[in-house]
């Protein structure tokens, strides 16, 4: 636990012991102030991130470093940066907001969890075109006066928005390394190389390393463990990709391969439809083992309210459904 001593500034003895998560006077507004701007890095767009003024949130901090007898911040022309007694403050105050919106949760379930807040993350596209809109609308028929929000992102930056308690629960490329993450799997699907109909090797069923490798590839951004696994099957073959293009979306880069604009890179299962259709073909890689497993990801050990369990039994209700289809069409 963090004590902060102050000094009698003639006689050098201690005044009294501060104990910064304990203090009777701090207020949850105040700490969820001072997060937001230890995250943001400014006032301005931590103020933006609590929907308060800046002039606002500048109160907040000023009463918060008043309570704590320190200074919280160090002020620049560009960003602000964590004091000492901030960075001890810091991971503390997620704690205590944690627990809070857990007792909040739990709350609710006592009283019936008719209302309720589930904050989703999405790093599948094509997943939240897909399938999230029907899970959503269902859960809400149940759930209707609860509060569903989403948000994309690359699954390394969704697991840090859970680890910050700034999510619920996110779709994420498993595997997950962090210990305090915990997951469930979903889906799973082998990485096979896409092309358009007219590709001069459109008729072949597999491609070497050093082929694919030398053609003008469109792949998803890093962050993700599909990226990182292409990425490491390509230097296991010791070839060198001419990657031409990055993208955040598996959609966007289907859309460029069927416009003839590169060769990509995508899940079996979630292009079947596109190549029946001619849009597409496919090749097996050789030497590849690249598997891509979705799975459902949430801060191990904290309160799940009945609103996120409905929603992951929805879930998994949804692509084994997805499953039977897909089985049924080959």
């Amino acid at each position: 636990m963090l004590s902060i001593r102050l000094f009698d500034e003639v006689s050098g003895y201690p005044l009294r012991c501060r104990h910064i998560a304990e203090t009777n006077k701090m207020e949850i507004r105040q700490l969820k102030a001072f997060l937001a701007i230890a995250e943001a890095k400014t006032f301005t767009a931590g103020a933006r991130r609590v929907n308060v003024t800046q002039a606002a949130i500048s109160m907040q901090i000023r009463q918060l470093e008043e309570e704590v007898g320190l200074p919280l911040f160090t002020r620049t022309p560009r960003r602000v940066i964590l004091t000492e007694a901030g960075e001890h403050l810091l991971e503390r105050a997620r704690r205590i907001l944690r627990e809070h919106d857990a007792a909040v949760a739990e709350i609710a379930e006592v009283a019936g969890a008719e209302f309720g807040r589930l904050r989703i993350g999405s790093a599948s596209g094509t997943f939240a075109m897909n399938q999230l809109p029907e899970i959503m609308h269902r859960l809400k028929e149940k759930f209707p006066k609860s509060e569903l929000t989403v948000a994309s992102g690359t699954s390394e930056k969704l697991v840090d928005k859970l680890m910050h308690g700034e999510l619920d629960t996110a779709f994420v490329s498993l595997p997950v390394e962090n210990l305090n993450i915990s997951t469930e799997s979903l889906f799973s699907d082998e990485i096979v190389a896409i092309a358009h109909p007219k590709h001069p090797l459109s008729k072949e069923r597999y491609i070497s390393a050093a082929a694919l490798a030398g053609e003008h590839l469109i792949l998803g951004e890093r962050g993700g463990n599909t990226r990182r696994m292409i990425d490491e099957f390509f230097a296991a073959a010791n070839v060198r990709p001419n990657i031409t293009m990055e993208l955040s979306r598996q959609e966007a880069i289907n859309k460029m391969v069927a416009n003839g604009l590169g060769v990509g890179m995508a899940g079996a299962k979630s292009v079947a439809k596109d190549i029946r259709a001619g849009k597409l073909i496919s090749w097996f890689i050789e030497g590849a083992e690249i598997k891509w497993e979705l799975g459902l990801a949430r801060l191990r050990g904290g309160h799940f309210s009945p609103i996120g369990k409905e929603f992951v039994r929805l879930c998994k209700e949804s692509f084994a459904e997805r499953e039977k289809e897909l089985k049924a069409k080959r």
